[in-house]
């Protein structure tokens, strides 16, 4: 049987925009972002280059098309519990569909997608703050903070999770070098927590204070026994 990426033999390819998306994405996790191209996509789909313009005028469309698809299915994440720990299971996702993929975070940056899938997940965003008393204003703001909050963070956790190139060395292990006791004895004493691979912790922690600032702009219920989510992990 042959997979999507290559049709059978004798049979010309069929090409149309979702089939080049679904081969786009294969292509990333193959060989990363920045050896993604319009040439190299062409050949794993068997058609010309110049076919692919007919559904992307440039690489930066196809960049966004991709990031669309990769939020399929983001909306209902949030449909339990109270107005925080719907926000908080919204971000998970978001970050989850972005660690999905090799460089997904690199690959939704800077796009602006306008799609279903996007727009449905800043629908629900927006609909929990409001729901939850928020005016349109902080709910857009708050929606643009998790979204930030959300790429810069699995940008950076992508980025430590790559394999150094050639015989560099890891970043937690520079950072333990550089960190001298004598010379820098707080970032020392801190050192376990800054070079641990606990990306989830780290990104509860940062939630949490996302939440709890949002919490104190005291145009929601204040919940006193709202949830302490930076432990949680997925």
């Amino acid at each position: 049987m042959s997979s999507p990426s290559t049709p059978a033999r004798g049979r010309p390819a069929r090409l149309d925009r979702d089939r080049t998306v679904d081969t786009a994405l294969e292509l990333l996790d193959d060989v990363g972002l920045d050896a993604l191209t319009m040439r190299r996509l062409a050949e794993a789909m068997d058609v010309q280059a110049g076919a692919l313009y007919r559904y992307f005028a440039t690489k930066d469309d196809l960049l966004t098309a991709m990031a669309e698809r990769m939020l399929a299915g983001l909306a209902a994440a949030g449909a339990d519990g109270d107005w925080s720990e719907r926000l908080a299971a919204l971000a998970r996702a978001m970050r989850t569909a972005l660690l999905a993929r090799r460089d997904g975070a690199r690959v939704y940056a800077g796009t602006h997608a306008t799609g279903p899938h996007t727009l449905g997940f800043a629908e629900a965003v927006v609909g929990v703050l409001r729901s939850a008393g928020f005016g349109e204003e902080d709910a857009a703001r708050a929606l643009m903070a998790v979204a930030h909050f959300t790429i810069g963070h699995t940008l950076e956790e992508q980025a430590a999770l790559r394999p150094p190139e050639g015989d560099g060395v890891a970043d937690p292990e520079r950072l333990r070098l550089a960190a001298a006791p004598e010379r820098y004895p707080q970032l020392a004493a801190v050192l376990p927590t800054l070079t641990s691979g606990d990306f989830a912790a780290h990104f509860d922690f940062g939630l949490s204070l996302l939440l709890q600032g949002l919490r104190a702009l005291g145009r929601a219920p204040t919940c006193s026994d709202g949830p302490e989510i930076y432990w949680r992990g997925d």
